[in-house]
């Protein structure tokens, strides 16, 4: 599996990106995708994740800023990032994973870099 992220750039506090991440390749109907980012000096973190069954689960400091989506007929997620904040600038990377019998395979795409800064 490949991924492709992209719509990173500079951007006002309290602005708005949007970013895509395309999945190519052996693509398994039961999978989820997912948003992570990190940021300079620290761990990368969780911001988003989605199910192929369009569940989602975000993490406490993007809730009612940020909406994850996908399409299953482009294998795309999308993530929506409203009222940008200085605290959300990182290189944000796009991740999947599928599961077969007992085991998960997880897929990392490129990062895309996010600035907020006026």
């Amino acid at each position: 599996v490949q991924l492709q992220a992209s719509g990173g750039g500079l951007v006002q506090p309290g602005g708005s990106l949007r970013l895509s991440c395309a999945a190519s390749g052996r693509i398994f109907s039961i999978n989820v995708m997912g948003w992570y980012r990190q940021a300079p000096g620290k761990q990368r973190d969780l911001v988003a994740l989605i199910s192929s069954g369009g569940i989602a689960d975000y993490a406490d400091s993007v809730k009612g800023r940020f909406t994850i989506s996908r399409d299953n007929a482009k294998n795309t997620a999308y993530l929506q990032m409203n009222s940008l904040t200085p605290e959300d600038t990182a290189v944000y990377y796009c991740k999947y994973t599928d599961y077969r019998g007992s085991a998960n395979y997880d897929y990392w795409g490129q990062g895309t870099l996010v600035t907020v800064s006026s």
